[in-house]
């Protein structure tokens, strides 16, 4: 016999196993919860009220133990947990009638507790932004630049590098995503322990400024390898013949619509690669976007610094400006002095005129006005009975005419052409035919030498001792340098109308990435 108060609790609507969340003791409801999760993990079914309250932290423990009693019965109408009669230490009659359960997680608060596990995993995500995802993800597509240059690719090999490309850029997404976000509640001043956060700064910046300078070298190389695969239509092949492998376990009246479904889930996953590392239609591209708020952070770390170093020394408030106004008011020695120091202070300068236009300023230069002359003595201010009425007064006349700027924005088109021109031409002059000597680049211009700069500059931010040959991109990724040291150790000179270039000579090959006829 049972009484209906021991009958196990019913099925709960709704989320009624969140509603712990929102109770006055959600620590010690989640805390209990916790104790019945890990008692799961140790393939434990059943725990009394005393075993919860001795596997309880000490800073949530309850000094009694009818308290447990109460949580427990709260889970229970929650539909967190089970109650069971317990009758294994039933000795008498009484002891029968005596209210005794033992509990156990129900379904439901076992779900509710896997779901409070992501979100709590999710939220304390910090994430990284991985530089070596952006070699897995040049790796990956030179594969499948191989695998398109067959009539007809290999079905197991293009979905399996596919599925790693897919892999590799869905957790380098995820991972900037989370670390950006993370960045920003370090920068939050209120959310940064201050001797921590001086103590990693130096690393947090050195981290970014190294991601930054491998975006900058990686990303133009993914984008030219991703149109690359886009011409002809090559991507494309590879996408199908993915769709086709996933759709062979279907049935033959499913099949068509399986491969259907599946090259269109491909198709999107290529072109949120594709937004990522390449600008298209008037759109900035995810990879530029990330580097500019990675860009942006660090003068905003170095100004979360500059504020922790002000709020160490004690910035001084208003009030004890103001009590040192007063005391420099009265060690004033005279009268003229206050008032020098007073409208100093305060910026109260007398003022001669309300307004001040022509026939004020040829009025002042006819009789001037000392600016000590008090407004008694002055000449009266005479003004219009209409702003009175109205609330503004505006002088009647001509509009002014519109302005033809047909002129002006020629010019400006004719500059741009311009400078277009002349850009084009320095970039057509610095590409290379194969790799060549430094010394063997002849005379350049100065819009040519400082392409030339630019250029060189990138390519020795990414050389690190002891390296031989480094590759990088331009800023913008159109343009491509390889740089090799050589062993003779001889000296290059390039001729500019500026001066003449000197520097140790290297082996170096220039190649116009926006150009689709280079060879491959």
């Amino acid at each position: 016999m049972t009484d209906s108060a021991t009958a196990p609790a019913h099925r709960p609507d709704g989320y009624s196993p969140f509603a712990h969340l929102t109770a006055p003791n959600m620590q010690l409801y989640r805390q209990v919860m916790r104790v019945f999760v890990g008692a799961k993990e140790r393939f434990a079914v059943h725990l009394r009220p005393e075993d919860v309250h001795a596997a309880l932290p000490a800073d949530v423990r309850p000094a009694e133990l009818d308290t447990v009693v109460k949580t427990l019965d709260s889970l229970v109408k929650w539909g967190n947990l089970r109650a069971d009669p317990d009758t294994a230490r039933v000795t008498a009659v009484e002891d029968f009638y005596r209210k005794r359960f033992i509990y156990q997680l129900t379904r439901a608060g076992e779900a509710a507790e896997e779901a409070l596990a992501g979100y709590d995993e999710a939220l304390g995500r910090r994430g990284a932004l991985q530089a070596v995802a952006l070699h897995d993800i040049v790796t990956q597509l030179r594969a499948l630049l191989v695998l398109s240059a067959d009539e007809r690719p290999d079905p197991a090999k293009t979905h399996l590098a596919l599925d790693a490309l897919a892999s590799r850029f869905g957790a380098l997404a995820d991972n900037a995503r989370a670390f950006m976000g993370s960045l920003q509640r370090t920068i939050d001043l209120h959310e940064v322990e201050e001797e921590v956060f001086l103590a990693y700064k130096d690393r947090l910046v050195q981290y970014l400024e190294r991601f930054i300078q491998d975006l900058i070298t990686l990303g133009g190389r993914i984008a030219q390898l991703i149109l690359e695969l886009e011409e002809g239509g090559r991507i494309g092949i590879l996408l199908r013949a993915a769709a086709g492998r996933e759709a062979a376990d279907a049935t033959p009246e499913e099949s068509g619509q399986a491969e259907q479904q599946a090259y269109e889930r491909w198709t999107g996953r290529w072109d949120g690669l594709g937004a990522w590392f390449i600008s298209r239609d008037g759109r900035e591209s995810q990879a530029r976007l990330l580097r500019g708020r990675a860009l942006g952070a660090i003068p905003q770390l170095l100004a979360v610094v500059r504020a922790l170093g002000e709020r160490r020394a004690g910035r001084s408030d208003r009030s004890a400006d103001f009590r040192t106004l007063a005391r420099w008011f009265a060690e004033a020695p005279d009268d003229d002095s206050r008032h020098r120091l007073w409208r100093t202070a305060f910026g109260l300068h007398p003022a001669r005129h309300l307004t001040v236009d022509a026939d004020t300023l040829a009025a002042r230069a006819a009789g001037p006005v000392p600016a000590a002359t008090p407004w008694a003595a002055a000449e009266p201010l005479r003004i219009s009975p209409q702003l009175r009425r109205t609330g503004s007064y505006e002088r009647r006349g001509k509009p002014r005419k519109v302005e033809d700027r047909q002129d002006r924005r020629r010019h400006l088109a004719e500059v741009a052409a311009k400078q277009a021109a002349e850009t084009a031409a320095a970039r057509a002059r610095l590409v290379t035919d194969g790799t060549t000597r430094l010394s063997e680049l002849g005379e350049l211009d100065p819009m040519a030498f400082g392409l030339f700069l630019q250029l060189l500059g990138d390519a020795l931010a990414t050389w690190r001792p002891g390296m031989r040959h480094t590759v990088a991109t331009s800023n913008d990724g159109s343009m491509e340098i390889r740089l090799s040291a050589l062993a003779d150790g001889g000296t290059a000179q390039i001729a500019t109308p500026s001066g003449t270039f000197r520097g140790p000579d290297h082996l170096i090959e220039i190649i116009d990435l926006t150009d689709g006829d280079r060879d491959r």
